[in-house]
């Protein structure tokens, strides 16, 4: 999404999904940045908020956790919907210190080491899919590469069955595309369904994989419930593949935007690293990410209320130009690039290793294989103020004679 400087004070309404399929959310994010960083955003169908565009308070806030509580729920919602189900219970959704015990159940499976230690089956999976799309000559690079790869090494990380994976590619296909809301509603319910199967068998006859060690953990000495195992093994299957899904394929159309940048990654593949970097905050695919206050504070002289829901633009932050030279030019040669599209603090993404490799490894393969990536019509963007990237790729793949 790219953006020219904007002087005079634009119409700020960050929570229109129709702003980052066919807006300039930058516009509006580089004004606050440059007038209002803390900024006091009314209700309408969503809570008011307080929005959150500069680096340097984002960073600071997701530091603070004992101020800024994920409890409550980290996406806005309308209040008639309540409190997030999961608030208290999932990853992504506890403070410390529970937030801290139920990481340290998982966090082995999604270390260096064992990451590594998957690279050439993760390897497989990717040629696998490359080759499929292949066949196909014509696809769409987000439904046929992008989702695909991270959703079948999170199924087996998962300990998901092979015959399986098909499924839950078509569920969250449903769950988390653009299609209507009952029809996202009951994709979802039938994940949720899914694991619930999942985990009483994996609780019945443990294996070596994520939702086994969920389903015999214990935490305190009390073990976790039926409800809880589910709910958290939703939160990795949804944090394993759709922002990753989403920053291969958004990668990609900043690739076929930039074909310079693509160029220097082909004649230099050891760019591949900091090239995966510049695609992450390039894609910054989590849009926002929301906290509550649980006591006054306050942030660079607005007061912030106890109860105050407040929001981190992320791709704002990634385009701080207190923080990073000339932000709105993509650069796959981009050092420092202390991003934050992977968090920061106690919820800095569990999966980061594991996406970066992913990326890595997408790319490589189509480096490696000289495949030609050509577009065949324009990139639908998400219509979301959750997630933003594309949702459709339509592209060609043909490999070199």
């Amino acid at each position: 999404m790219p953006s020219e400087t904007v002087e005079s004070p634009p119409h700020i309404n960050l929570v229109d999904p129709g702003l980052y399929s066919h807006g300039d959310p930058f516009s509006q994010w580089r004004w606050l940045r440059a007038n209002e960083p803390v900024f006091w955003h009314p209700p309408g169908e969503l809570p008011g908020f307080w929005a959150l565009t500069r680096y340097d308070d984002i960073r600071a806030a997701y530091r603070d956790a004992e101020t800024f509580s994920s409890a409550s729920g980290i996406l806005l919602r309308p209040a008639e919907h309540g409190t997030d189900p999961g608030g208290g219970r999932t990853l992504a959704l506890t403070d410390p210190p529970r937030h801290r015990q139920l990481r340290g159940l998982v966090d082995g499976w999604f270390a260096v080491r064992t990451v590594r230690a998957l690279e050439a089956e993760m390897s497989g999976i990717a040629e696998s899919v490359v080759d499929r799309a292949l066949e196909r000559g014509s696809c769409d690079f987000v439904t046929d590469v992008a989702a695909r790869i991270p959703l079948y090494v999170i199924c087996k990380m998962m300990g998901v069955p092979e015959a399986d994976w098909e499924r839950l590619y078509e569920l969250t296909s449903q769950a988390f595309g653009a299609g209507d809301a009952l029809t996202r509603r009951f994709a979802h319910l039938d994940i949720l369904g899914y694991f619930e199967t999942l985990q009483a068998e994996k609780a019945a006859n443990p294996g070596d994989d994520l939702v086994s060690v969920l389903a015999t953990a214990t935490i305190d000495g009390v073990p976790l419930g039926a409800e809880d195992v589910i709910l958290n093994c939703d939160n990795l299957l949804v944090g394993g593949t759709e922002n990753t899904r989403i920053a291969a394929a958004g990668g990609m159309l900043a690739f076929l935007d930039h074909p310079d940048q693509w160029a220097r990654v082909v004649a230099d593949p050891a760019l591949l690293p900091s090239a995966v970097e510049e695609v992450l905050r390039w894609t910054s695919t989590a849009t926002h990410i929301m906290r509550t206050a649980v006591r006054p504070t306050e942030i660079r002289g607005r007061s912030v209320a106890a109860g105050d829901r407040v929001v981190f633009w992320l791709p704002s932050a990634n385009r701080d130009e207190e923080v990073f030279d000339a932000p709105d030019r993509f650069d796959v040669g981009r050092q420092p690039n202390r991003h934050l599209s992977l968090g920061f603090g106690e919820h800095f993404c569990l999966g980061s290793m594991l996406a970066r490799v992913e990326l890595r490894l997408l790319y490589g393969e189509l480096i490696r294989r000289s495949i030609r990536v050509e577009r065949r019509g324009e990139a639908r963007l998400l219509d979301s103020i959750v997630v933003n990237g594309p949702e459709t790729l339509p592209v060609a793949l043909s490999a070199a004679a």
